[in-house]
């Protein structure tokens, strides 16, 4: 008798239809109340996030991630660390403030732009083409200016990769309003499931516990 491969990712946790409900909008997932928690984890990164609270972006930063935790990963108090993961003032050269992965792969970042913030997000080019084709002379460019408060808030360029896409984003409106739009959020929400499913989050050990605080629902 074969044996039945073990579900990966999220689908642990949710069925193909919970999943689909909740990329169209139709649904509030049910989360646990439980986190799943190291303090010897969490004071690791304490003095970083002290030190994020310290930049005069800091609570902004918070604030966009207050959003983006709820709408844009999919029952995160269940998933978090071990499916997702966020960063606080990651050593890496690009120098960002936070980064928010899943499985291989980095999701969401913001970085410092003056006192503003500035964002990236990786999406799946198939969800801003005007065909759903991942082919980049489609790219609806119209769309994109339109999320954003001013069109000169977003660029973008296209990576090395299947269906890969990278939206970069100016200033705290036209990040919030990018979130906001449905058609977006339903790109990052997808986006997010695909990586989610793919297995472990790889990042688990930088994991910030204090910032992942503003990123889940109360």
């Amino acid at each position: 008798m074969a044996k039945t491969s073990r579900p990966t990712g999220v689908r642990q946790f949710l069925s193909p239809d919970q999943q689909q409900e909740w990329l169209d909008g139709k649904t509030d997932l049910p989360d646990t109340a439980e986190r799943s928690e190291s303090l010897e984890h969490r004071f690791k990164y304490a003095a970083r996030f002290e030190k994020l609270l310290r930049r005069p972006q800091g609570r902004e930063v918070l604030a966009l991630l207050k959003l983006y935790g709820p709408a844009c990963i999919p029952i995160p108090r269940r998933t978090e660390r071990f499916y997702w993961s966020v960063s606080c003032l990651p050593s890496t050269s690009d120098k960002p403030l936070v980064r928010v992965n899943a499985s291989w792969m980095e999701l969401f970042t913001l970085y410092a732009d003056g006192e503003d913030v500035r964002a990236r997000f990786i999406l799946h080019l198939s969800d801003f083409t005007t065909d759903g084709s991942a082919t980049p002379n489609q790219l609806d460019e119209a769309f994109l200016e339109q999320s954003v408060a001013t069109p000169e808030d977003v660029s973008w360029f296209f990576p090395s990769g299947p269906d890969m896409f990278i939206v970069k984003l100016r200033g705290t409106a036209s990040i919030r309003q990018f979130m906001a739009n449905p058609r977006a959020l339903r790109a990052i929400r997808t986006f997010n499931l695909t990586h989610m499913n793919r297995g472990r989050n790889a990042y688990q050990a930088s994991h910030s516990y204090s910032v992942a605080d503003y990123m889940l629902p109360d």
